[in-house]
């Protein structure tokens, strides 16, 4: 028994033409969610993206379907998600920091709540103002600060020792968040265990495909790097 053509509303297109749009789901995942070939939200999205007054404007020829919209409600939700697409369209951001920075909370047809639905953003962390170092963390930060400019080799663990001798008790990673927040860090060479010059011989591995079935066979041994104050050994 063939199986009965699906119809969708024009509403329907829009909404799904619109999540498309924001990009907060691939095409194949709205695809799945929605029960619609992808192919046929590429093509909805090419239509909403060319002008969303024209979108699916022969939809009203087709069968109606039980509970569909009047003209009337059909060409005003249509005129709402036009003004979330042109919002989105004209700064879509591709960072949190940035989806942040483009809320405007003044908007004339577009509410906060709206806006964060729009760029995946919870309300709260919009309203959320940091709270500032207290006067015992600046007070240390400055000392920090001090004496990394004298000693930028320092690490959080050295200037943890450093703090010490200075009646300053305070734990690893504090330091490490003041370091982080000050945006400095040690200055120190890694190891370089894994670069190998191109003129070295290469050696076969001369285990390989052998059977080790007594003591004493095979000897095996090891390259210790050994911290130095200026590099390793």
């Amino acid at each position: 028994m063939p199986r009965k053509r699906r119809l969708f509303d024009g509403a329907f297109k829009a909404k799904v033409a619109l999540d498309a749009v924001r990009g907060l789901k691939t095409v194949s995942e709205l695809a799945s969610f929605h029960k619609v070939h992808p192919t046929q939200i590429t093509l909805w999205k090419k239509q909403l993206l060319e002008g969303a007054e024209t979108v699916f404007e022969n939809s009203s020829s087709r069968k109606a379907v039980p509970d569909e919209p009047s003209s009337a409600e059909l060409y005003e939700q249509i005129g709402r998600l036009k003004i979330e697409l042109d919002w989105v369209k004209k700064k879509w951001p591709r960072t949190v920091e940035e989806r942040h920075r483009w809320i405007e909370p003044g908007h004339r047809s577009l509410s906060v709540r709206q806006q964060c639905e729009l760029l995946g953003l919870h309300r709260s962390n919009v309203y959320y103002e940091a709270v500032p170092d207290n006067v015992e963390n600046l007070r240390l930060m400055r000392l920090i600060d001090e004496e990394y400019l004298r000693h930028p080799f320092l690490g959080s663990r050295r200037m943890v020792l450093w703090l010490a001798t200075q009646g300053e008790t305070v734990n690893r990673k504090r330091v490490q968040r003041m370091l982080q927040n000050m945006g400095i860090q040690g200055i120190a060479p890694g190891p370089r265990t894994t670069l190998r010059s191109l003129g070295h011989k290469v050696y076969p591995y001369l285990l390989r495909g052998v059977e080790i079935t007594r003591p004493n066979q095979v000897w095996a041994c090891d390259i210790t790097y050994v911290p130095m104050q200026r590099g390793d050994l």
